[in-house]
């Protein structure tokens, strides 16, 4: 009855580039801000307590015609079984008929538009001249959030790498991000007009860090992005002008970062009420060093020029950027329509 389009994780690698989900994460943000896109109720439930759980994020993009969710499970003991621990499915609906569009593997639409968001943070409240980079973790998600600041800022010259539970993973994301780099996003622009632009974005100094504490000091934009349930990154460490993009908090308990960053900085968030529950914002407002009036922004008002980004050399300012279901749905409908044209994928009839 439905023609529906199934992806999986290959061709939607094949089929996305940076610099097309940095736009549809930004045309999110706006969309958010002018009130054509909404959020529905997330939902988490434990199987069985530090085992199994799942959470559903969804959402309404009004202006693109789209609602939808994703799906995510984590699944502990999953190794034991040759299976991933996490596996994310996302599902695309039309909002006119309501009629399913297509379903998609989550990974890597998640990867992307994860690296996009902080990306957007840094472009929209860094310093435009900033230099250096500091990736705080070297997980899934680094690649990404290293990939899409380079493409999203000009300046960048150094990226220093930074493992706070082990420094072999850091020294291993040293010795394979230049060719990662150049095989799953350069090779993108591969005879477009962008391949040379991209090109000299990415060549870049990188450098393996074992002080913070200096690293923190010495750098003009911060990306964190760990499991971290206490900071790494203390408030004295933090010099006027940094910007900083967390990106790993999306659930109770977590932070990255010091509180007391909070109360020196200008904060913005991505979407205000799950920032305040699950993101880095929780833990400053629970401690009383900020409160729910001292956020700035969701970052699509400063977009839109609703609300002021910086407004001096001299500021701190921190982007906590949870996750929001909107960005997984805007990238997939992306994704979905480019499948159609290529005629990529699986189409079933449901």
């Amino acid at each position: 009855m439905f023609k529906v389009r199934v992806l999986n994780h290959e061709i939607i690698e094949e089929i996305l580039d940076m610099k097309q989900v940095i736009g549809a994460v930004e045309k999110v943000y706006t969309s958010k801000a002018e009130k054509k896109a909404e959020l529905f109720p997330m939902v988490f439930h434990e199987f069985e307590r530090g085992v199994a759980d799942m959470d559903i994020k969804s959402g309404h993009l009004a202006d693109a015609d789209i609602f939808g969710l994703k799906l995510v499970s984590w699944y502990g003991e999953n190794t034991k079984k040759d299976l991933p621990m996490l596996i994310g499915t996302t599902m695309v609906f039309d909002s006119i008929t309501g009629k399913p569009i297509g379903i998609l593997n989550a990974g890597h639409v998640t990867g992307m538009r994860t690296g996009a968001a902080a990306a957007i943070g840094a472009k929209v409240l860094a310093r435009k001249e900033s230099e250096n980079l500091l990736m705080v973790g070297t997980g899934h998600i680094s690649s990404f959030a290293i990939a899409a600041t380079l493409i999203a800022m000009d300046n960048i010259k150094k990226v220093r790498i930074y493992d706070p539970m082990n420094i072999e993973e850091a020294k291993k994301l040293l010795a394979s991000i230049g060719e990662e780099l150049e095989k799953e996003f350069l090779s993108k622009y591969q005879g477009s007009s962008m391949y040379d632009e991209i090109k000299a974005k990415f060549d870049v100094e990188f450098e393996l860090v074992e002080d913070i504490e200096k690293a923190t000091s010495l750098s003009d934009i911060i990306l964190t992005a760990t499991p971290a349930r206490e900071p790494m990154i203390m408030k004295d460490w933090v010099k006027p002008g940094t910007h900083i993009s967390c990106i790993g908090a999306d659930m109770d308990g977590k932070q990255e970062i010091d509180e007391n960053i909070f109360a020196i900085s200008r904060v913005y968030v991505d979407d205000l009420a799950q920032a305040i529950s699950v993101g880095e914002t929780e833990i400053p407002i629970k401690s009383g060093a900020i409160t729910r009036d001292d956020i700035i922004a969701e970052i699509g008002d400063v977009m839109i020029g609703k609300a002021s980004g910086r407004t001096s050399d001299d500021e701190i300012t921190v982007y906590d950027t949870t996750g929001i279901a909107l960005q997984d749905l805007m990238t997939s409908k992306l994704v979905l329509d480019i499948a159609e044209e290529k005629d990529m994928g699986t189409v079933v009839d449901l």
